[in-house]
């Protein structure tokens, strides 16, 4: 009886020990933004987040699925590779694709480096829905990147990225759907026409650049013809402007002269009518004026003048008038 219980003692002190070493030996530690996709017999058992988490051998094992890994060479420069790995990252991840070529709307082969940028957001989904998620990814964008191309000539391939970029991220992003992942971005990072097509398009390019110039030169030359012509008008204006002011006050001066003289005569007569009479008065005027005209004729260039048989009347007049104001 005693040797029984004994026995019964050690047998489960094994188990409870086996038992043990197996949890023991079970033990994972996931990390932050991680999951292990935990099989139980070939089946899916769960989802093991980050923290200490326990898988019964040979019974629970963990899934493992294809991820590109980074890693260096001899040299120190990075690398990825496509490996089998037990762990999910939930974080955004990076794919870098070969260059690929591809051939735009006119026949042009061109060469195009493009960067993806997803997250897994169900990682059952990105284990079972999918054998190979980054290889899949890779012949998606290549497809999908040659049949947006295909429908473009070269020069809106060149000046249409971002369209490109929307339209291979919302192509993929419905796609990915169904795998489990989230398209965040997709940036070509270089296109390259073949070498002749770039030297065509430097030539074209530098005939732009000049194109220009000339265009600026020939509206700079313009601008400035326009503004010459502009001063000689606003000047021929202005002079013409002043020779108007100075006719039209010359004009008013010698109008203003002309009545001030014609004022004083006009008072003059008046008082010599007050004087002499109204009909000496007008002999008197005549006989004045007359002898003014006389004056500006003996101050001519002739050498003979030829007086008029009324001058002597017209000059006893004048002394008969005189004779009357003394």
């Amino acid at each position: 009886m005693g040797l029984a219980i004994t026995v019964v003692v050690i047998l489960a002190v094994l188990i409870v020990a086996f038992i043990i070493i197996l949890a023991i030996k079970g033990l994972i530690r996931v990390a932050q933004a991680e999951v292990i996709v935990v099989e139980r017999l070939g089946k899916f058992h769960r989802l093991a987040e980050s923290g200490i988490r326990v898988i019964w051998p040979f019974f629970d094992t963990k899934k493992k699925v294809y991820a590109q890994v980074m890693k260096t060479d001899e040299k120190g420069q990075p690398f990825t590779i496509t490996s089998l790995v037990d762990r999910i990252d939930l974080r955004e991840q990076i794919l870098d694709f070969p260059k690929q070529t591809v051939i735009t709307k006119d026949n042009v082969t061109i060469d195009i480096d493009s960067v993806f940028y997803f997250r897994i957001t169900d990682p059952i989904r990105a284990t079972y829905e999918i054998a190979n998620l980054p290889y899949a990814i890779e012949m998606l964008v290549q497809t999908t990147l040659r049949n947006i191309i295909g429908e473009m000539d070269l020069d809106q391939t060149l000046a249409s990225r971002e369209t490109i970029n929307n339209k291979l991220r919302q192509v993929l992003d419905e796609t990915t759907a169904n795998w489990g992942v989230t398209v965040t971005r997709v940036e070509l990072q270089n296109i390259e026409p073949p070498p002749e097509i770039k030297t065509t398009m430097e030539r074209q390019m530098r005939a732009e650049r000049d194109r220009r110039a000339q265009v600026l030169e020939a509206e700079g030359k313009k601008q400035a013809s326009i503004l010459s012509a502009e001063g000689e008008r606003e000047a021929a204006i202005l002079w013409a402007e002043g020779t108007k002011q100075k006719s039209i006050l010359e004009a008013q001066g010698k109008a203003e002269a002309l009545l001030g003289i014609t004022e004083a005569e006009a008072q003059a007569v008046e008082k010599i009518k007050a004087v002499v009479g109204e009909e000496n008065a007008t002999k008197y005027m005549v006989a004045l004026k007359y002898l003014q005209s006389l004056e500006k004729i003996a101050g001519g260039a002739a050498n003979k003048i030829f007086l008029p048989i009324e001058t002597s009347g017209m000059l006893s007049s004048l002394g008969a008038i005189k004779e009357i104001f003394k």
